[in-house]
């Protein structure tokens, strides 16, 4: 017999558009029920799996395994939301700065997922921080973020600009928010 969540999750995967299987990927439903038991962003489980299973699918352009997507997902959705931001707001803006490489390094020397520049560790005096530790990584970007959002009082397209260093400019910013519109944006009813 088929729990109600598990049943839940069957019917969204089964449904799920880019899904090319004949039935639900097992070892991406046994890492939905791992994820969302161990995490605690998601208020409602309903939501969270919908949230996760849906997500899942854009995100395996780039990360194939799916206990990798789900548990790199939680991770997003856990700092984000944690700092106040949408996490498919943070999705789009990792997919313009690293393609969702944990070891990118840009040729201004921003690392990893986020492309935190290595001088921050040094201005909250914590250098032994690795901005290649994904945890790590996505902390600082969503605080940075939600920081920035707070200083241009809410404003998207100033607060992006000035996360990617292009301020006054809005290629960046209307880059992140046409990506967030068409690939990761969420809603839950």
């Amino acid at each position: 017999m088929i729990r109600p969540m598990m049943f839940t999750l069957v019917c969204l995967l089964w449904l799920a558009p880019v899904q090319a299987e004949e039935s639900p990927d097992p070892q991406l439903l046994a890492s939905l029920e791992t994820a969302l038991a161990q995490d605690g962003s998601f208020e409602d489980r309903y939501v969270g799996q919908v949230w996760l299973a849906s997500m899942s699918t854009p995100l395996g352009r780039w990360v194939k395994p799916a206990d990798e997507r789900i548990d790199l997902l939680s991770r997003i959705h856990r700092e984000a939301t944690a700092a106040g931001l949408d996490p498919g707001l943070v999705l789009a803006l990792i997919q313009v700065e690293s393609n969702f490489d944990q070891y990118a390094i840009s040729s201004a020397g921003a690392r990893g997922m986020m492309q935190i520049m290595p001088f921050w560790t040094r201005e909250i005096g914590r250098e032994d921080d690795n901005l290649f530790d994904l945890d790590t990584n996505l902390r600082y970007g969503c605080t940075i973020l939600a920081h920035y959002l707070d200083i241009e009082d809410g404003s998207l397209i100033r607060a992006l600009a000035r996360y990617n260093g292009s301020r006054g400019q809005t290629w960046y910013p209307e880059r992140v928010l046409r990506y967030w519109h068409e690939r990761w944006r969420f809603n839950a009813g």
